[in-house]
């Protein structure tokens, strides 16, 4: 089993790519037309759905990988270039068009439930998340490692469910400013997370590299 201090910093990037306050705003319009009682019905099953999604990925994705032939240091260079570009739209205050091209939005919102699509996937739960959970759940084996990255998972959905319900309060004290500052330094974060996933990486496709 790895450290609990690195279970943290799993968690920590998952926060960072995640980013619930970044889609407070969208969160805000897409359910600006529904009643009290039906946005509380999104809240909760939003963090459901990340649940689900993320719990997929990490029981499942490494045998989708198998099945593709595709190694687990190929994945971390892949996902980290993509947590890269993402990071880099944070930083731009920016929501990156691999998490939601803008035909994607205009669909959504035509939708009659958000909480799903797009908000949970992919919004929250979207390729970069997915592609953390997978890389983390090949960093050691053992039932009491899928326990704690279910936890970490769980947690982290504890955590948008308390943001989504203190979203009106937020927009209220906090203003747009605020809330692109919060997301260019998870952007910041962010960027660290994939150069870090890219060196291992790579490191792992040419072994001689980590002798030098």
């Amino acid at each position: 089993m790895i450290s609990y201090a690195e279970y943290f910093k799993i968690f920590i990037s998952l926060v960072a790519i995640v980013n619930p306050f970044g889609v407070i705003p969208i969160f805000i319009s897409m359910t600006a037309a529904e009643s009290t009682a039906e946005r509380r019905k999104t809240m909760n099953l939003v963090p459901i759905g990340v649940t689900v999604i993320l719990l997929a990925s990490l029981f499942f994705g490494e045998e989708l990988l198998r099945i593709f032939g595709i190694s687990i240091d190929s994945f971390r260079v892949g996902g980290g270039i993509l947590i890269l570009l993402m990071a880099i739209s944070m930083l731009n205050a920016k929501i990156s068009s691999i998490v939601q091209t803008g035909e994607e939005a205009d669909e959504s919102i035509r939708k009659e439930s958000v909480a799903i699509v797009p908000l949970a996937m992919p919004l929250l739960a979207g390729p970069g998340a997915i592609s953390t959970v997978i890389v983390a759940a090949h960093k050691t084996v053992g039932v009491t490692h899928y326990i704690i990255m279910s936890s970490v998972i769980m947690l982290l959905s504890v955590l948008i469910w308390g943001v989504l319900r203190m979203s009106p309060w937020i927009v209220r004290h906090i203003s747009a400013t605020g809330i692109n500052i919060i997301t260019r330094t998870m952007g910041l974060i962010l960027a660290a997370i994939a150069i870090e996933f890219i060196a291992n990486g790579i490191k792992g496709l040419f072994p001689v590299l980590a002798r030098i």
